[in-house]
């Protein structure tokens, strides 16, 4: 049987402390309600004694969560345990989380006292804990740069004290991975007592480490990992929660598990981010928006051939529909006639590759090729060769320019050219194309509208002209709205009999 990892999310106090961050009590239930269905076994709700609104939003989450442990968070002093004590009258688990700072550099420069001073107030915080529940979590602030000999004299004394949780926190994100592992694995061998306790880790991202100090702390036996959503939190953040359990999801060798449904993964992390406002990079592993999006040639290739290829996890194991092929200038013909397929287009291998030359051309001057785009593609192939065809544009214009286009149209396979001026570029363009076509032609509507979104997005024109009575509707796209619109113009004359 895989041994079980305890997953203590924090998102509500150690990740509502980045500034702009701060939930109302009624968004803060919300967050703890969806933590509870994801399966976390851990809430830590907020630091009652810091303020009334934290004091309230950990009475209501606990009036609120069934499943969880509520988890209220102290200093090693009387006051601030007593007042969690209160805030938590209503849990159905409750858990007080008391600690003090055990390096060098809080004792000295925070504290200012003694190691023997704090090896006291350490062992007297849980003892005065314990009066008030029976769950009682220690936490050293400060471990990752605390002396690992007196580090273990002070989580003895806890444990001895009624601690059921010693924290390890690597507050400063410090240590380095195996500097970390190496702390938890002395603590199990050298805390007589320690089997009477859980080890936790606690780490922070200072230097980017974090999820990798915190797994290294459970390969060494660690027990209960602190985490956050979307790894936000003080400074550069904490330990990401989806980052540690779809590490032990993937790597079954660790024999280890979590209770986590990671299907509620990605809702979650939304949601956070939502009512947090604070987005999640593209890059984020598991939850950012290019984590399972495949924009090279060859991994494209590869991932259609067979998704482990390039990926590890499954995208629905975290809540996602499916992986992104996400079309650019570097993607492939594999990519583009697998998008083709999927909107119902079979092609010939010569059609696929006049479509492949356009798109290139195309996906040089955008950023991202979309379902719409590949759509109006695959139309100009369709068509064929026009009667009237759009070869040269030139516009100049400006605040103090008179604005001119030269225009040279291919018609019936000779290129004719015309310069023309006119009330702005696009009046000019097409002035110069009317002087080149010897149909008298009245423009009836013109409506210009982007496909998706964005300033480099193709750009949409629809026109209508009026010849003898009769209406004609023109159509033309281009990254370049006068271009777009001029191709539009002679789209329509190109219809007129």
């Amino acid at each position: 049987m895989d041994e079980k990892v305890i997953i203590f999310d924090t998102t509500l106090r150690d990740g509502e402390q980045v500034p702009g961050c701060q939930l109302n009590t009624i968004e803060k239930i919300e967050v703890a309600q969806a933590l509870e269905a994801l399966g976390v076994d851990v809430i830590e709700a907020g630091f009652p004694i810091s303020s009334p609104g934290d004091f309230n939003s950990v009475v209501e989450i606990s009036k609120a969560i069934t499943t969880p442990v509520i988890c209220a968070l102290t200093r090693a002093v009387k006051k601030d345990i007593e007042v969690a004590a209160e805030a938590l009258q209503y849990a159905k688990k409750k858990r007080i989380h008391t600690g003090i700072g055990t390096s060098p550099f809080h004792i000295q420069y925070k504290i200012r006292t003694t190691p023997e001073e704090i090896l006291k107030r350490a062992a007297d915080a849980v003892k005065y804990a314990k009066k008030f529940v029976e769950d009682v979590e220690f936490y050293a602030e400060d471990a990752g740069r605390s002396e690992n000999e007196y580090l273990a004299r002070v989580i003895e004394a806890v444990i001895k004290a009624g601690a059921t949780v010693v924290n390890i926190p690597d507050t400063t994100g410090y240590c380095l991975p195996e500097e970390y592992g190496a702390k938890i694995r002395y603590l199990k061998e050298n805390v007589p007592n320690i089997g009477k306790a859980t080890i936790s880790t606690h780490c922070h991202n200072d230097l980017g480490m974090a999820t990798a100090n915190t797994m290294m702390g459970i390969i060494n036996g660690a027990r209960q990992a602190e985490v956050t959503m979307n790894g936000i939190g003080e400074r550069a953040g904490n330990t990401s929660l989806e980052e540690i359990v779809m590490i032990i999801k993937s790597h079954h060798n660790l024999k280890l598990r979590t209770e986590v449904n990671s299907k509620l993964i990605f809702s979650t992390s939304r949601l956070v981010s939502t009512l947090m406002s604070m987005p999640v990079q593209s890059n984020k592993a598991i939850v950012g928006r290019n984590a399972f999006s495949h924009s090279s040639g060859i991994h494209q290739d590869g991932v259609l051939k067979n998704r482990e290829n390039y990926e590890i996890i499954d995208p629905v194991e975290v809540g996602i529909r499916e992986s992104s092929i996400i079309l650019t200038a570097r993607s492939g013909r594999a990519a583009l006639k697998h998008r083709l397929e999927l909107l119902g287009f079979n092609l010939g291998k010569e059609e696929l590759d006049d479509i492949y030359h356009r798109f290139l051309l195309l996906a040089d001057k955008k950023k991202e090729i979309n379902d719409e785009d590949i759509r109006i593609l695959t139309g100009e192939v369709f068509q064929g060769e026009k009667s009237l065809k759009l070869e040269l544009l030139q516009v100049t214009c400006g605040k103090s320019a008179i604005p001119v286009a030269t225009v040279g149209v291919k018609i019936n396979g000779e290129i004719h050219t015309s310069t023309a001026s006119g009330n702005g570029p696009i009046d000019a363009a097409f002035t110069a194309v009317k002087h080149l076509i010897s149909k008298t032609v009245h423009l009836e509507e013109f409506l210009i509208q982007a496909i998706t979104k964005g300033s480099d997005d193709l750009g949409k024109v629809h026109i209508q002209v009026e010849h003898q009575g009769k209406i004609y509707y023109g159509f033309g796209t281009n990254t370049d709205i006068i271009t777009a619109s001029v191709e539009a113009f002679i789209d329509a004359i190109a219809k007129i009999k």
